[in-house]
């Protein structure tokens, strides 16, 4: 058996992952720092678009909106975090707009306000042992 047929039987990843998702922003070097800050890495970043990656390889496209975007209004995803507590603590010690931490039925969450008043909601990780 071949190395590479060896780890194949050995990842217990899903085969499938998101690939990418996109967010309209009104400053895409403002909101590439933000997401930097917060723990994407950056892949790419000019003034029409940004490209910044998640653990698992998912990539967050940041374009520019067309249209004013209303503050207040929820990011079409969440983020996923180890420590939910101690990233808020440290969200908060950088002065970003954070929430209480909520209890929830599966995930503890709270939520961070990003560039343009997006609502960002945090949660803890629901994956256990498994590799994702």
């Amino acid at each position: 058996m071949s190395p590479e047929t060896i780890a194949k039987e050995k990842d217990t990843r899903p085969p499938v992952a998101i690939g990418h998702v996109r967010l309209y922003v009104s400053n895409i070097p403002e909101s590439s720092d933000f997401f930097v800050k917060i723990g994407l890495r950056l892949i790419t970043k000019s003034e029409q678009f940004a490209v910044l990656e998640l653990r698992g390889g998912t990539h967050l496209v940041l374009r520019t909106s067309l249209e004013a975007i209303a503050p207040g209004i929820n990011a079409p995803f969440d983020l996923m975090v180890d420590d939910i507590f101690a990233t808020r603590d440290t969200f908060k010690k950088w002065e970003l707009t954070v929430s209480e931490i909520e209890p929830g039925r599966i995930h503890t969450s709270f939520t961070l306000t990003a560039p343009d008043g997006y609502v960002l909601t945090l949660t803890s990780s629901h994956t256990g042992d498994r590799e994702v």
